[in-house]
């Protein structure tokens, strides 16, 4: 079965929408790490992941025009089967991200009209279905 559990935006002052997000909505704090040339910050309500996402290499100007939903991840048993399913319906493979093993990187795709999407057997930080790196294939 197939079940939502992250989602990332992409946002000009990490700092400040993590405290925002935490302080409204009270999202407990799951992690951080680097991720390429930027920092993630990851939050939970126990279910689903919200990854706070800032790229170091923009401008605040680049930074700005990107803000807002980056993507959307669903986590599934069997990805390869989910891959076919993708591709049957005019849906494509994106990129792999390192470590896509290990949860928190994940396949991207595009579905038919080139929104990004990740899909993911083990999951991410602080959500209810995750995996964790030692018990990762």
């Amino acid at each position: 079965m197939a079940r939502l559990r992250h989602i990332a935006i992409m946002v000009k002052d990490l700092d400040a929408a993590t405290k925002f997000y935490r302080d409204v909505f009270e999202f407990e704090y799951a992690g951080s790490e680097t991720i390429g040339a930027g920092t993630a910050n990851y939050l939970t309500d126990g279910v689903i992941n919200l990854a706070l996402l800032h790229f170091s290499d923009k401008t605040p100007e680049e930074m700005a025009a990107m803000a807002g939903l980056n993507h959307f991840g669903i986590q599934v048993d069997d990805v390869a089967k989910y891959e076919e399913r993708i591709n049957d319906a005019g849906g494509c493979f994106f990129f792999e991200l390192a470590g896509s093993k290990q949860g928190n990187a994940e396949r991207k795709y595009k579905d038919p009209e080139g929104v990004v999407f990740d899909v993911s057997k083990h999951g991410w930080t602080g959500t209810d279905g995750r995996v964790e790196p030692e018990a990762a294939e």
